[in-house]
Formats: C-alpha cells, sequence, structure tokens
C-alpha cells in the first residue's frame, strides 16, 4: 500500500498545485483502501502541509519576491483552518458535501466571466482587498474540515482580484499550507493519524509539487482557464456522485 500512496500522492499534489482540485484525487482512493474518513483527512492535511510550503518556498525564492505580503492571508487562512478543524466533527460529511458543491459550482460559473488577459507582473495586485477577507477565511475553515476542491476556490479568488497566475499559485500553496498546519493540530490532538498512510502519501505530495512548480511557468491563461474549468467540473460530478 505503501507505494499505491506515494504514486496517489504524486498525482494530486501535481493537479493540485496547477489548478486544485488534487484531494478529490487521493481521499477517494484512500477511502477505497480501508482508511478511516477521519484517518484520511488528516493525512491529506498532513501531506499537504509539507508540499505547500515546499512548492511555495521553491516560488518564493525563484520569483526573489518578499515574504510580508503574504503574512495577512496567512493569518486568515490559518485561522480558518484551526477553526474548519475543531468543527469537523460536529458537521456531516454529507453537509460538507452540499457546501463544497454550492462553492465550486459557484467557482465554475467565474471562470466564464471574462478576467484580465496576463496580468503585467508591475502592476499587478500583490494584497486582496479586505471585503475579501470572509471568503479566504470560509475557504479556510473549508479546507480544515474537509478540503478537496478549496485550492480551486481560492485560486479563482486571487485570480480574480487581479493577481498573476504564478502569484496566485504562491498565495494558494502558502494559505494551504496554513490552513492545513492549523487543521493538523487539531486531527493530532484527537488521534486520527495513521502514520503509515500520512508519510508515503506526504512522500509523494512533495514530489508532486516540486514537479508542478516547475511546469507552472510555461502555462498561459488559456491553459490555466480550461485546466481549472475541467478540474472543477469533475470535481462537481464526483461530489454529485458521492452524495448521491
Amino acid at each position: 500500500m505503501m507505494y499505491i500512496l506515494i504514486l496517489v500522492g504524486f498525482a494530486a499534489t501535481f493537479v493540485g498545485t496547477l489548478s486544485g482540485g488534487g484531494g478529490m484525487i487521493n481521499f477517494p482512493i484512500m477511502l477505497l483502501l480501508g482508511v478511516p474518513v477521519h484517518s484520511a483527512i488528516a493525512a491529506n492535511k498532513f501531506a499537504n502541509m509539507f508540499s505547500s510550503f515546499s512548492s511555495f518556498f521553491v516560488l518564493l525564492r525563484k520569483n526573489d519576491t518578499k515574504l510580508a505580503p503574504y503574512f495577512v492571508s496567512g493569518a486568515i487562512s490559518l485561522a480558518g483552518g484551526i477553526c474548519g478543524g475543531l468543527i469537523a466533527s460536529a458537521i456531516s460529511r454529507e453537509h460538507l458535501t452540499i457546501i463544497a458543491l454550492i462553492l465550486l459550482t459557484g467557482a465554475l460559473f467565474l471562470t466564464f466571466i471574462k478576467t484580465k488577459k496576463d496580468v503585467n507582473p508591475e502592476n499587478e495586485t500583490t494584497q486582496l482587498p479586505p471585503r475579501k477577507y470572509p471568503y479566504l477565511f470560509g475557504i479556510g475553515a473549508y479546507d480544515g474540515m474537509f478540503g478537496p476542491g478549496q485550492g480551486t476556490m481560492q485560486m479563482q479568488l486571487f485570480l480574480r482580484n487581479g493577481f498573476t497566475y504564478i502569484r496566485t499559485v504562491s498565495f494558494t500553496r502558502f494559505n494551504t499550507f496554513l490552513s492545513c498546519t492549523g487543521a493538523v493540530f487539531t486531527y493530532l490532538f484527537a488521534g486520527h493519524y495513521m502514520w503509515g498512510v500520512a508519510i508515503p502519501l506526504t512522500i509523494g505530495s512533495i514530489c508532486g509539487a516540486q514537479a508542478a512548480i516547475k511546469l507552472a511557468p510555461r502555462l498561459k491563461t488559456k491553459q490555466v482557464t480550461i485546466l481549472m474549468r475541467t478540474v472543477t467540473v469533475m470535481l462537481i460530478l464526483q461530489l454529485i456522485i458521492q452524495w448521491g
């Protein structure tokens, strides 16, 4: 099972780094392998915590950007992840699925609304407007509770507010790192971890994140849009099947 988990972690994080939605690859497979629901979510948070930080660190060094612009959104995501992890046991998986369907349908709709074509890096936005903070907190809380699709929602949030694709990936990976960090401790204290699952998944996830980061700068806006639409539709269909 160890090698299967490494391969699953690689594939899920490769897709998730580029367009979000990686959780809908590894989560169902872990369930098929007999991993309990809460342990599967916990393993996913643990793997994402390391893989998202590793990819963010590479992007930060490669693009020679400052860390300060990430603090505000990161703090909001951390708070959301902690809240989401704390209330995860109080919400049924069915209700989380309904919430995810609503959010992902909205995210899919946004991809069909025209955005600015390639944002000039010299004129791009580097901070979300404060009125968008509740959305960011909500995505972080959803990540702590369940998670699949949060990367897609978060990428849409940043792209719609004037961020370049690479900057969007950077913010999404940093915020995912912090929301997952907050959730990891709540699941750790609840005793949900199966380390024989979490560690192989993490190894594959780190490798998948690094492979995706090498590909990301070559993608054009149109390619990213098509990829995000495809992944979002697949997420919605899978959630509908699970809900039914």
